[in-house]
């Protein structure tokens, strides 16, 4: 039976992915696709040429990714009979339309732009949840906060935190948060497919947490855990690609602790 579940999600297979997960566990009401077409559009010959030189020189970061993705390339299995909206960003208005139209009780949320008001402050029953694929508030923003951590040989903040939605870039209150073991995992391809894995499966562990209980629900400020840094993209540089691939083949500190919210028993 469905609980009345809407996604929000980008255009990748691990979103879709995703998506189909909730459909299979929990059944889902309807579907929005970011495309982010009027984020691509704004890429200008310069930022095409320096990403082709960039896969030549680290191309091994790349295909780790895509290789990721192409594990999920298979396991779209949505339902036909679910509205799927495509829109160019998240924040159109027809999002906002669509998803009270539906009487959406939970949004689930991975993938898409920055979301900003009104969607921000929709008042739903349950609320909207946001996955992170990095531990808040220590790691945040992007490319890949995984990437991040191996190459600045934090290897400890690998992991995944679900959060209700902000207006900020990963500053929810967290519904739950867990490190990713990665010890045994001796490449980038099976580093990267063990994250996702392990955020598809606690992103639908918190979902049912939320679902079965009654308020108030878990929400944790970000604050009460300490302070993090935030990466953007632009800090992205060659040298941090060169840092990740040469601390690939060094010690790890995944050991080292670090404060978590675990889901209620």
């Amino acid at each position: 039976m469905s609980r009345r579940i809407v996604c929000w999600i980008g255009d990748a297979p691990n979103h879709w992915a995703l998506a189909s997960r909730f459909a299979g566990e929990f059944g889902i009401e309807g579907v929005v696709v970011d495309k982010k077409r009027s984020i691509n559009a704004r890429r200008g010959w310069k930022q095409l040429l320096n990403r082709a030189i960039d896969k030549f020189r680290f191309g091994k970061i790349d295909k780790a990714w895509s290789r990721m993705q192409d594990y999920y390339k298979q396991r779209k299995d949505i339902p036909s009979s679910v509205p799927v909206l495509e829109v160019d960003n998240i924040n159109d208005p027809a999002v906002k339309e669509f998803t009270e139209k539906i009487g959406a009780e939970l949004v689930i949320v991975s993938g898409t732009s920055l979301i900003k008001e009104p969607l921000v402050s929709l008042p739903l029953k349950k609320g909207i949840m946001n996955l992170h694929t990095g531990l808040s508030p220590y790691v945040k923003g992007g490319p890949n906060c995984t990437n991040w951590c191996i190459a600045n040989q934090q290897w400890h903040l690998i992991g995944n935190t679900i959060m209700w939605i902000s207006a900020g870039i990963d500053s929810g209150n967290i519904i739950s948060s867990e490190q990713t073991k990665i010890e045994e995992e001796d490449d980038l391809d099976t580093i990267h497919l063990k994250v996702m894995r392990h955020a598809h499966d606690l992103y639908l562990r918190a979902a049912a947490c939320i679902l079965e209980q009654q308020p108030p629900y878990p929400s944790v400020p970000q604050s009460e855990l300490g302070k993090g840094a935030l990466f953007l993209t632009k800090m992205w540089t060659a040298e941090k690609k060169k840092q990740l691939l040469k601390n690939l083949k060094g010690k790890r500190n995944s050991q080292l602790f670090i404060r978590t919210i675990p889901l209620p028993e």
